[in-house]
């Protein structure tokens, strides 16, 4: 027979799970090795694509709003032009030679 009951937990409280596994994972702790050049350029060049596509994806969601704004506003006067000139070109001759001669 046992003394403990089935539903008991094996650690009584976090307090002992903590210090277990502190005790089991303290000789990695110490752990120390030498990352030559190759594999630390290697990291930074990886970490430098990886802030400049974060960075060039937050430029494109900021402009986008802008350049569709410049966009609108250059094809609204091309469209007035557009429709200047379809209206001079409507004139009669004499109130185009009077416009001309304004200067």
């Amino acid at each position: 027979m046992s003394y403990r009951s089935s539903n008991t937990p094996r650690f009584g409280t976090p307090l002992k799970l903590g210090i277990t596994l502190l005790i089991l994972l303290m000789p990695f702790a110490a752990a120390q090795a030498y990352v030559g050049p190759g594999a630390g350029l290697s990291l930074l060049s990886a970490l430098w694509g990886l802030l400049c596509a974060i960075g060039a994806a937050f430029l494109f969601v900021i402009l986008w709003p802008i350049r569709r704004m410049r966009r609108k506003r250059r094809e609204s006067q091309q469209a007035r032009e557009q429709h200047a000139t379809a209206a001079s070109a409507d004139k009669p001759a004499s109130e185009q030679s009077r416009d001309s001669h304004r200067g």
